[in-house]
């Protein structure tokens, strides 16, 4: 399902990241998207903030060009707000989690805020 003028669902989403499909991901994003996130190297205060498409698109081709795999649980839609958990394993077995907080707007992604921890 690999359409660019297709609406974000939460199961194109899932499909994309357990796919590591970065080009359908960056597809369900609106062009002025922002998403912020934050794990240890930026605490709530100073989260990173990633804003437009382009900016998105480099992080998630980063993250689905690792070696690792991501499976979404969890996923709830109250109307254009949605809640999931991703978990993600790397070879060596180091696992990261994320809990992310997604706003939709005129059938895209607008608003993306992630808070992922990891084994250390």
């Amino acid at each position: 399902m690999h359409a660019q003028s297709a609406p974000a669902t939460i199961e194109t989403l899932r499909q994309a990241t357990e796919g590591r499909d970065a080009d359908t991901l960056i597809s369900l994003y609106a062009d002025n998207a922002e998403m912020q996130v934050v794990d240890r190297l930026h605490p709530p205060s100073k989260p990173l903030e990633l804003r437009g498409k382009e900016a998105i698109r480099a992080y998630l081709a980063d993250i689905c060009g690792r070696a690792m795999t991501h499976q979404i649980r969890g996923a709830v839609t109250n109307g254009d707000v949605w809640a999931y958990t991703q978990f993600c394993t790397y070879p060596d077995a180091t696992h990261v989690l994320c809990m992310a907080s997604v706003t939709v707007a005129d059938g895209k992604i607008a608003r993306q805020t992630n808070v992922q921890v990891w084994d250390e």
